[in-house]
């Protein structure tokens, strides 16, 4: 499906696992995760520098840089950037697995923007990404909309970059991008989802305004694969109250004889404005299942009842 000029695939590949985020992967098992993806058709790739301070992008760009460019669609983002520590100690203080040798600098300026893309593009090792997304600019929504975008819309005219958006887990700032901006794509995370639909302003003027939306966190950090009372919810311990709901749905889709984690995958992509839904894996067993369920037949019952 297509955002402005780039073809995205129903499945996109989410790279945040591959940056170590809560436990190691390691770079042998990195590299099969993304044969794996490309194996079965995924041809949609997103990371940032956030994801272990650039690992991600070290080893995504590193699995595809032997493959034919124009058969790929690669996004990263920016708004932050890496800064070297000259001494430090321990890992990184923000959930990667990874040793704290870079600290993040937030700068959503047009000069950061620009520093940001050339920085990605040598830890990549790619001549160009196809998508540039302006990440989680909650407390500098401002200039992210007045410096930050204007100057991803440049390089989107000047034909740098193939499209422009914003990658958040909240909805209000991308309702604004939506509004008053001509943004190509949404990355979406955790807010359009069987649990949360908290999404569905934002999707539905996306969707009057021919904006692609793209969503991620479609298990809401590991609930809907299988809901526990130790289950986290977006990234946090479970309330009593969400977890009855999760469960709730998990009953329904058992009793139509789908897995939950299907069910979870499919619901987004049922809405006209998501062009793909990415999947988080960081193994070759995660990426076959993913596929599957994505592919799995649901029955029109099941969407009813839930």
């Amino acid at each position: 499906m297509r955002v402005n000029d780039v073809e995205l695939t129903g499945l996109s590949f989410g790279g945040a696992g591959l940056g170590n985020l809560f436990t190691e992967v390691t770079d042998e098992d990195a590299r099969a995760t993304v044969d794996a993806a490309w194996e079965a058709g995924i041809r949609a790739f997103d990371t940032a520098p956030h994801y272990g301070l650039g690992l991600s992008e070290r080893r995504i760009g590193a699995a595809l840089r032997d493959r034919p460019r124009s058969e790929f669609v690669l996004s990263t983002k920016v708004g932050r950037i890496l800064e070297p520590v000259a001494e430090y100690e321990g890992t990184d203080a923000e959930g990667f697995a990874v040793p704290a040798a870079f600290r993040r600098v937030l700068d959503y300026s047009g000069d950061g923007v620009r520093r940001s893309i050339e920085a990605s593009l040598e830890r990549l090792g790619l001549d160009r990404v196809d998508v540039a997304l302006i990440h989680d600019p909650d407390f500098h929504e401002e200039q992210a909309l007045q410096e930050a975008f204007p100057a991803l819309a440049k390089l989107r005219e000047e034909g740098v970059i193939g499209a422009v958006g914003v990658g958040m887990n909240q909805t209000r700032i991308p309702l604004r991008f939506v509004r008053e901006t001509d943004i190509d794509v949404v990355l979406l995370a955790g807010r359009y989802t069987l649990l949360d639909r908290s999404g569905t302003e934002l999707l539905d003027a996306a969707a009057e305004r021919g904006v692609g939306i793209v969503i991620g966190g479609v298990f809401n950090s590991g609930l809907l694969v299988d809901p526990q009372p130790s289950s986290t919810y977006d990234y946090q311990q479970v309330a009593p109250d969400v977890l009855a709901e999760a469960l709730r749905l998990k009953e329904i889709s058992e009793r139509h004889g789908v897995p939950l984690r299907a069910a979870a995958l499919q619901f987004p992509a049922r809405h006209p404005a998501v062009r793909s839904v990415l999947i988080g894996a960081r193994s070759p067993r995660e990426v076959v299942d993913c596929v599957a369920m994505a592919h799995l037949p649901i029955p029109d019952a099941l969407w009813t009842e839930v």
